[in-house]
């Protein structure tokens, strides 16, 4: 695909181009396949349930997205909070329309460690799903409920220069997702991402963004210590299965015109709108999935409680009697 040649290019946004383009062709399979929002009589692509029948990984043991089921997810007290190194620093990035995603490529600064991860994980990019006029579009779900939104930012391990080296690696790739909630409020700090979807509506389409933070699209990350974590995959071709999945249990706030704005900002290759860009959740097939330290916390504590109260009570009639 043609990523197009920005007006400002530098040296630095070339390296970031070239980079980009070998992170993203793993993932470009063929063209044969799509979103079900996206399949017409006319061009019949693959729709996700089809998708093993051109990519066989696809229709592998270990798929992403899952339902969370949280009255089955199992506590791992190996995950403590993650450590962000360099979420909060001030970057130029670049944003590009792939013609069935917005891709937003990130510097190698940014990187993850601890929270039970193996190794650390340095940023490639992130990216966004949604659904349609504001309506449900998250690939994860809640025990059955979607979200409006959902955001991926990928990271591979960091001895690795490129996507396909990392999922060569069955543990190679570490990827965080972010439920977006709809709120009465703006969240003004993601207008940044918005005003930028906004200006690479066709496929091949890029922009740089100034002075971006990671952090104007999350909640605070000292608040992201309750998270769930599992084994899966890539959520689109080739569903490589090699993704250390870390799910955030809080959302973010959004509100309803921000997502408008953002679901009508973008087309995909055949001109439609860039709509319902989720996978289907895919079935567990047997895998466990993790809750961390803090997602455990509440239901310890009613636990560990009870005997001091009964403590107490006794101290208390003991006292009495004496």
């Amino acid at each position: 695909f043609d990523l197009g040649t920005p007006r400002f290019a530098t040296a630095d946004m070339w390296s970031t181009l070239l980079v980009m383009c070998l992170l993203l062709a793993p993932g470009i399979y063929s063209v044969q396949w799509c979103y079900h929002s996206q399949y017409s009589c006319q061009d019949q692509c693959r729709k996700p349930d089809k998708w093993f029948l051109d990519v066989p990984t696809c229709g592998g043991q270990k798929q992403s997205p899952i339902n969370i089921v949280t009255n089955k997810v199992q506590f791992d007290p190996s995950l403590s909070p993650i450590i962000f190194e360099n979420y909060t620093q001030v970057l130029n990035i670049t944003v590009w329309n792939v013609g069935y995603a917005a891709v937003f490529g990130l510097p190698p600064s940014a990187r993850i460690r601890g929270g039970g991860l193996p190794a650390t994980y340095k940023a490639i990019q992130f990216h966004l799903h949604w659904g349609v006029t504001g309506g449900l579009g998250s690939e994860h779900t809640v025990d059955g409920e979607q979200y409006p939104m959902e955001v991926h930012i990928v990271h591979i391990k960091e001895q690795y220069e490129t996507l396909k080296q990392a999922m060569e690696d069955q543990e190679g790739l570490a990827v965080l997702g972010f439920f977006f909630e709809v709120s009465s409020d703006e969240n003004q700090q993601f207008n940044k991402v918005i005003e930028a979807l906004q200006r690479v509506p066709y496929n091949g389409n890029s922009r740089m963004i100034p002075e971006f933070r990671l952090t104007d699209m999350m909640t605070s990350i000292e608040n992201l210590s309750s998270y769930y974590r599992y084994s899966g995959s890539l959520t689109t071709p080739s569903c490589d299965e090699t993704v250390i999945w870390t799910v955030f249990q809080r959302s973010v706030p959004i509100s309803h015109q921000q997502l408008n704005n953002l679901t009508e900002a973008m087309f995909i290759e055949t001109g439609q709108p860039m709509t319902d860009t989720f996978r289907p959740v895919q079935k567990l097939n047997g895998r466990m999935v993790y809750k961390s330290m803090a997602n455990a916390s509440s239901r310890c504590g009613c636990v560990l409680s009870l005997p001091l109260i009964l403590l107490k009570g006794l101290i208390f009639v003991f006292g009495m009697k004496e």
